[in-house]
């Protein structure tokens, strides 16, 4: 019988007195307990499995004590969810619902007046502005940009000691800060502190992304270079990750994958750092050179288990006028993978995609916005006067980052959706139901960093999940991984086919393309100058990628 009925069912009078007496303050408990478990869970998720298996026991023993009936859902999720999908830079082709968040880069001298005083008209004009659209907002602070001063405050630039560095980026005249002045630290830490101390938490913000450098986006790739000057030493560095961490208790936010460079970034060096819960994005999404490239820095920040507590996101590759045009054509978007199979795999939560609507339709892109971040369905919803279980479902990608709740008739559960993984089912006891000749009760998602007009849906009990397979690992064996003057590379692979092969040298350009017969095969290379190159075997939707050195 479910939930061991049968103790009770069976059980002498006194059993089912006690279990009268006690459910309603042991229930009571048992939802207040499981709350305090749940934030355990998602940092100790095999320790507290067991914890909370016991605490659903008990509730379930103690649910049995009343005539609990399923109630079938009929529901779908239509529309994109709030801080998911597609993203738009704010005020263009936004009077939309192909998707629920604009981005914005923001200036730190927009923000600042001439004493250093903090003025936010800027941030409340956009964040009211992107609001009134029924979107929230992605910012982005930056001090450089190709082609332009620098977005530090004016009173730091007025200071007799202060001299900026005048360098060519992309073959424009470029300013950068120097971060080798004091104020300018000392102003960057006191900026992020005062921002959240009045934004943290704040529903017209879903997320934060900061970062050093061209765009904030982790390097310098063209332009004078040099640390501790025109990007802030490793010292400052880990200084700023940890002060970020203090002060941002609400909002979630996210650095570059560029920063998995050592060149740029403290965390080889210091490894500790990686403990702290930032997420990633990623400015060239999909470009060619992605899984081996890109592919490598996401894995770097452990392995994108990151996303677990923390956005992945990012924006489609501007790396060529065809990454833009073709990124979310389906079935095999630009460079033969699906946004939707390419989000799956990184558990993409939003991704900035401003272009689209010269390529793609409205249709499209909210069909690509409801590919990514989580969703939620009902997988079974027993009621009896007074109480409730919910048993939910993430059969999204990416779990939901704020504090979200199952509610029966306006009550909520304190078992919280939020860290809840693709694939995870979670059971939400209610103090909230209906007996039968009552109806049935009403079933919602409550969440308090939503704009009024925002709701989060849910697919009912009636849904049947598809999950399409990843991307599988090409069985192969490339050798010798470090080529003498001869060049030549022996490749072993596990099916009799042809087999596509590319050799990309280190900063993600094709250099040679060949196709390999049948399971063995040598192929002497090109005369390519020395140095690391990543080899790609493609077999339909296996693959796999062998670093080289020549």
């Amino acid at each position: 019988m479910n939930r061991l009925n049968f103790l009770y069912n069976m059980g002498p009078s006194p059993i089912k007195i006690g279990v009268a007496t006690l459910q309603g303050s042991l229930f009571a408990r048992c939802c207040a307990l499981l709350p305090e478990v749940v934030p355990f869970h998602i940092a100790c998720p095999k320790v507290s499995r067991s914890i909370i298996a016991i605490l659903y026991l008990f509730t379930g023993l103690l649910l049995s004590a009343q005539d609990y009936r399923d109630i079938v859902i009929n529901s779908d999720i239509a529309d994109v969810q709030p801080m998911t999908g597609i993203v738009f830079w704010d005020g263009q082709n936004t009077n939309t619902d192909a998707i629920s968040l604009e981005f914005s880069y923001m200036l730190y001298d927009d923000v600042v007046d001439l004493e250093g005083n903090f003025v936010w008209d800027e941030v409340e004009d956009k964040l009211n502005d992107i609001a009134g659209r029924n979107h929230q907002a992605i910012l982005r602070f930056r001090y450089t940009y190709v082609g332009r001063q620098t977005a530090v405050p004016q009173y730091i630039k007025n200071l007799p000691d202060y001299e900026e560095i005048l360098g060519q980026s992309e073959g424009e005249a470029t300013w950068f800060p120097n971060w080798s002045h004091p104020e300018l630290q000392a102003f960057n830490t006191r900026f992020y502190q005062a921002f959240a101390e009045r934004y943290d938490d704040d529903p017209r913000l879903a997320f934060l992304q900061t970062g050093f450098g061209l765009w904030a986006e982790y390097h310098i790739y063209d332009g004078p270079f040099e640390l501790g000057v025109t990007f802030p030493d490793m010292d400052y560095q880990s200084r700023f990750f940890y002060h970020l961490d203090t002060v941002f208790q609400h909002t979630p936010w996210s650095i570059s994958i560029d920063a998995a460079d050592d060149t740029y970034a403290p965390f080889h060096d210091s490894p500790e750092l990686l403990q702290i819960r930032f997420g990633n994005f990623d400015d060239s999404f999909m470009a060619e050179e992605h899984p081996y490239v890109n592919a490598l820095n996401w894995q770097f920040f452990e392995g994108n288990d990151r996303y677990r507590f923390s956005p992945a996101g990012g924006e489609f590759s501007y790396y060529t006028d065809w990454d833009q045009a073709h990124v979310l054509d389906l079935p095999d978007g630009a460079h033969g993978i699906s946004f939707e199979e390419s989000a799956r795999n990184f558990n993409i939560t939003y991704m900035i995609g401003n272009d689209q609507p010269d390529y793609q339709t409205m249709e499209r892109i909210k069909e690509a916005s409801l590919a990514a971040g989580y969703k939620f369905q009902i997988k079974r919803f027993q009621t009896a006067a007074g109480a409730s279980v919910v048993e939910v479902e993430n059969v999204g990608i990416a779990p939901i980052y704020y504090p979200a709740f199952v509610a029966v008739n306006g009550t909520r559960s304190d078992v919280s959706l939020q860290g809840l993984l693709p694939g995870e089912v979670i059971q939400c006891p209610v103090a909230a139901g209906n007996a039968p000749d009552a109806g049935d009760p009403v079933l919602t998602i409550e969440c308090d960093h939503l704009l009024s007009g925002q709701k989060i849906d849910y697919y009912g009990t009636t849904y049947v999940a598809t999950h399409e397979p990843q991307q599988r690992e090409l069985f192969a064996k490339i050798y010798p991984t470090i080529l003498s003057q001869e060049r030549l590379l022996n490749i072993e692979v596990e099916d009799a086919i042809l087999t596509q092969m590319t050799v990309y040298n280190s900063i993600g350009q094709p250099v040679f393309r060949a196709v390999i017969h049948g399971k063995k095969d040598s192929i002497v290379l090109p005369d390519l100058p020395s140095g690391i190159y990543f080899v790609r075997l493609q077999v339909a939707d296996k693959m796999t990628v062998v670093r080289i050195v020549i």
